[in-house]
């Protein structure tokens, strides 16, 4: 049988943070999680979206356990300020799941001069699991989820002399480069867990075809060229709702058999039921982690480093 929401266990007692948690699959994974008794840390940046969401996800289930924490993941001092809250709210965080993204939009940077996609997508994501450390490694055995997409086939690892692309941007290059550091980031997160000899354990997931607002939004904002209506449009006829997209992301973060390391993405790739699938591009792996790791700690000067953090602990 498929795994579906209704396969998540009891987590009651469980604090869960969800990035993105106000539309779409970040939503979706609020509802899933909060239904199942978990306490959910909505992040999320719009909050007049943020306050529908939580009346959307209290319409389901109203007794859901959620608390908002305003979070702009282009921004590293917002980052700063809603992990300080997290952690000053909850001593032991079980799941999070770093879920928020933006897609092929017009070249933008972040507060922080980013490339807007790497800085969103990838850097803000680290910063904040960096910063969650402790609180993630005192939990039992936590779960970092990391939502990558399929885009990533498409894309180059981050280069260390340009890690903006500000001498050949392309919206969809952009985004290619990003999903592939999402799935780098969370496979060397585990890595990290592995080496440190620490319960915490790091998931990759990717939705497939899902048809979320991230589609419409690509067409309005105009980066993603002629391909962006035709993606919008395969989405809306094709594309898993919300409800099934989120289902690889919900299955990494909760059944109890998921391991450390693994993907979840659909049976078909891009449509299906959430399973296992395998985890390519090995050539070359651990240099390509070690290249991004060096690049993110520069760039938004945190260091992630799981033994730091679990020694700290001690």
């Amino acid at each position: 049988m498929s795994w579906t929401q209704a396969d998540i266990p009891d987590l009651t007692g469980r604090v869960a943070v969800v990035t993105g948690a106000n539309g779409g699959l970040g939503l979706e994974t609020t509802a899933a999680l909060a239904g199942a008794g978990a306490h959910v840390v909505m992040a999320a940046r719009n909050q007049e979206k943020t306050d529908a969401a939580v009346a959307e996800v209290r319409e389901r289930h109203p007794d859901a356990g959620l608390e908002v924490v305003p979070l702009d993941l282009g921004d590293l001092a917002s980052v700063r300020r809603a992990s300080k809250t997290v952690v000053n709210a909850h001593e032991r965080i079980d799941v999070l799941v770093n879920n928020a993204g933006v897609m092929a939009m017009p070249e933008r940077q972040t507060a922080d001069g980013f490339e807007m996609q790497l800085g969103v997508d990838h850097l803000g994501h680290f910063a904040l699991t960096a910063l969650l450390l402790e609180p993630l490694l005192r939990a039992d055995a936590a779960r970092v989820v990391t939502v990558t997409s399929i885009a990533r086939f498409q894309g180059r690892p981050v280069d260390p002399d340009d890690p903006h692309l500000r001498d050949s941007y392309g919206p969809w290059k952009a985004y290619g480069q990003a999903k592939l550091a999402n799935y780098l980031f969370g496979l060397g997160l585990q890595h990290q867990f592995s080496d440190a000899g620490v319960t915490a354990r790091s998931l990759v997931a990717h939705p497939g075809l899902s048809h979320t607002e991230l589609q419409t939004h690509t067409v309005t904002e105009g980066g993603g060229g002629l391909m962006a209506p035709f993606y919008a449009f395969l989405a809306r006829t094709t594309g898993m709702e919300p409800f099934d997209g989120v289902r690889s992301q919900l299955r990494a973060a909760t059944d109890p058999a998921a391991r450390g390391g693994q993907l979840y993405g659909p049976l078909l790739g891009s449509n299906g039921p959430a399973v296992r699938r395998p985890v390519l591009r090995r050539l070359g792996l651990d240099r390509r982690i070690r290249e991004l790791w060096d690049v993110s700690e520069r760039e938004t000067g945190i260091v992630l480093d799981v033994r730091a953090a679990r020694d700290r602990l001690a």
